[in-house]
């Protein structure tokens, strides 16, 4: 990977990992437009260190008074009551799923899990699901014949059930195409959670589940020696660096902004990446190791 890839690559990872529409797809679809080598997913996880380190510096505050509940609770029984407190089982609890199943099917996400037909698909289906959920969202906002927006559920009505279901949803984000923030956010909305608390709970509950894939992708790279360790720091500095200011930007623009624009952006950006397959102007396999 030469430093100049290495810089696109970071652009695309910060601009794209906060927003509903896919950064593992993006990654692969950059790297096979330039006719590049596939990052792949070693390349990925690392870099999303970087901007789940943006994540840790936005939401320091919330994330020091949920850790340092957490640790209170496990001493002091007076303490399990407090939201805090819960909120932190609450992410362990919705990183189960994640875990066991990155675990489960490492060779099928770094495999089969890359071919741009399945990518195109994921970005189609998840538009969609994403489309339905945000209409729903609006119609309560706006007073229709669903709930009204004060009775959408704040971050202190989740519980377990919910916060399985919320990691479910982030669970499928192993699929390029998926997005981990729009398959969570679909799944607050959808469950009745406003738009903010789906979107801090899908940013909290991704800081272990990112972390540890991380750590997990370091330690292999290391001991296998297939990464370029230069251009892919410097391509999680970037993702740091314009992760941040993506993050700071989509937390405000989802008070008053639909998601219907990141809709249309998948359902097309999905379509033409079909066509591209079927004309052969893409192999499904662009870029890939021995392809």
């Amino acid at each position: 990977m030469s430093w100049f890839e290495s810089l696109i690559l970071g652009l695309v990872q910060g601009l794209t990992e906060f927003l509903p529409i896919s950064s593992s797809a993006h990654l692969r679809l950059t790297a096979a437009f330039a006719g590049w080598e596939d990052p792949g997913a070693a390349f990925t996880a690392i870099t999303q260190i970087g901007t789940e380190a943006a994540v840790l510096i936005y939401f320091r505050k919330d994330i020091l008074r949920i850790v340092s509940a957490w640790f209170r609770s496990l001493f002091d029984k007076s303490m399990r009551s407090d939201h805090d407190a819960q909120m932190g089982w609450l992410v362990i609890v919705g990183s189960i799923p994640i875990g066991v199943l990155g675990v489960t099917l490492k060779d099928a996400i770094e495999g089969p899990f890359r071919d741009l037909r399945l990518t195109a698909t994921m970005l189609i289906v998840m538009g969609v699901v994403l489309g339905v959920a945000d209409r729903l969202a609006a119609r309560d906002e706006t007073g229709g014949r669903h709930r009204a927006i004060r009775d959408r559920k704040t971050l202190k009505e989740l519980g377990v059930k919910d916060g399985l279901i919320f990691g479910v949803c982030q669970a499928m984000a192993l699929v390029p195409g998926v997005s981990r923030s729009g398959a969570t956010i679909s799944g607050g909305l959808l469950m009745g959670y406003t738009r903010e608390a789906a979107a801090r709970y899908s940013f909290l509950l991704a800081i272990p589940a990112v972390l540890a894939s991380g750590v997990f992708e370091l330690k292999d790279a290391f001991e296998g020696g297939h990464v370029a360790w230069g251009p892919t720091a410097f391509a999680t500095v970037i993702a740091f660096v314009v992760g941040y200011a993506v993050i700071a930007w989509f937390m405000k623009f989802i008070t008053t902004k639909s998601f219907m624009p990141f809709v249309i952006y998948r359902i097309v950006l999905g379509v033409v990446l079909f066509v591209l397959v079927g004309t052969d102007v893409l192999s499904p396999h662009a870029g890939e190791s021995g392809s």
